[in-house]
């Protein structure tokens, strides 16, 4: 690798630092934080279904979840509280719920009713309810706004080639797509000729090199991590996928204590409009992959759990009732989980506004209770000790919803 081959790369690689400047609220470290965006608009109405509701079958007379008491079904809906259930690809995140370390908000998302993909994530993702807001991403205006006197160059990580929308802002965060990749296959030889020669390049007070070092800083940092050393004290295994992957990274760098204060972690794909499935199927696979990995990280980050707080969110819901290609179209409210310790779990929250079609909103969409807003700003305040929600979610006051301890 030449010297020039290593500028090019460190000056684009995406988890190279951005400068920050000085937040304006000082408070300990609260709870690590991990964010997961189901992007496509997950079919909450499949996810956690609302099997005590008789409109829920005739919307959807192929794709509905058999109830939990149904004798002609095999994989049938798995009962919470005698009205909702989990889509039995859930099987695994039962323990979460019954130690009371999973809750659910449903009919919970954002006021923008475009039903597209684009706008809906990036204003979500931004915490605004239009263009005109801040640019710059809710979780990076959280970061800017809060001084935990936390040095470490891995604060935020964005799992994946690029951060996050949600992370962009002023203060430095890294994109981590595997740690395996920073270990240059085990080749010992190379990554030391590789330091080397970044050790020269950046050996100045330049502000290219303090850039620089910074980047060094977390290369030594994720050097001494092994990944193949990693493995969870559970009989549950982390899902093959990029999703499971991307957990049990983020479980590596919490235990290793290198600084981790959020994680963004990305599962893709549910944009479900054509032969979704039902308890099998394309749908089935997307949920048994999240589950199962929310299952396996719970596992192994039990003894971690009342320090940490993981919240699931998509952009949207699906229609509440199936389309003639077997699928589901873009619809409006979502749902949202909470896991951890501090959470006031195994209950189903928010206000459920039923799917009569006198109750439901647009062309036939499940309709918004919850603002996705609400959910997080009490994340920020209770668990993160972060008061400043008025430059988080400028022009926007939250109400309580006492989910959190």
């Amino acid at each position: 690798m030449t010297l020039q081959t290593l500028t090019d790369y460190t000056l684009h690689a995406p988890w190279m630092p951005r400068l920050a400047f000085t937040p304006k609220t000082s408070a300990s470290r609260g709870d690590t934080l991990v964010v997961i965006f189901l992007r496509g608009a997950a079919d909450v109405l499949n996810l956690v279904v609302p099997h005590g509701e008789d409109a829920y079958y005739a919307l959807r007379p192929t794709l509905g979840i058999p109830r939990p008491d149904d004798p002609k079904s095999k994989l049938r809906t798995l009962d919470l509280d005698g009205f909702f259930g989990f889509h039995p690809a859930l099987q695994n995140l039962l323990d979460a719920w019954n130690e009371k370390q999973l809750a659910i908000i449903h009919a919970c998302g954002a006021p923008d009713e475009s039903r597209s993909h684009f706008k809906a994530m990036e204003l979500m993702e931004r915490g605004v309810d239009d263009a005109k807001g801040p640019a710059t991403g809710w979780i990076g205006r959280h970061l800017a706004t809060l001084d935990t006197g936390n040095a470490s160059p891995l604060r935020a990580v964005g799992v994946g080639e690029m951060p996050q929308r949600s992370l962009s802002g002023t203060v430095p965060v890294s994109a981590l797509r595997s740690i395996a990749d920073f270990h240059l296959n085990g080749d010992e030889r190379a990554v030391a000729q590789m330091r080397s020669a970044l050790d020269t390049l950046y050996s100045g007070n330049d502000p290219f090199s303090v850039l620089g070092q910074e980047t060094l800083g977390i290369l030594d940092i994720l050097q001494k991590l092994d990944p193949t050393s990693n493995r969870p004290l559970s009989t549950l295994q982390y899902p093959l996928s990029d999703f499971g992957l991307a957990l049990q990274q983020v479980a590596m760098l919490i235990k290793a204590d290198v600084g981790l204060e959020v994680a963004a972690v990305d599962l893709g794909g549910w944009d479900t409009h054509f032969a979704q499935g039902s308890t099998e199927g394309l749908m089935a696979n997307l949920i048994r992959d999240l589950g199962d990995g929310l299952a396996a990280f719970h596992a192994e980050m039990r003894d971690h759990m009342n320090r940490l707080t993981i919240v699931t969110m998509s952009e949207f819901g699906r229609r509440a009732a199936e389309n003639g290609s077997l699928g589901t179209d873009h619809g409006h409210g979502s749902l949202m989980m909470l896991m951890g310790g501090n959470v006031r779990g195994g209950q189903v929250h928010g206000t459920w506004p039923g799917l009569g079609s006198a109750q439901l909103v647009g062309p036939g969409d499940l309709a918004v209770t919850t603002d996705y807003r609400d959910v997080l700003s009490e994340i920020l305040v209770k668990r993160l000790n972060n008061p400043a929600l008025a430059d988080i979610f400028p022009n926007y006051q939250a109400r309580g919803l006492d989910v959190l301890k």
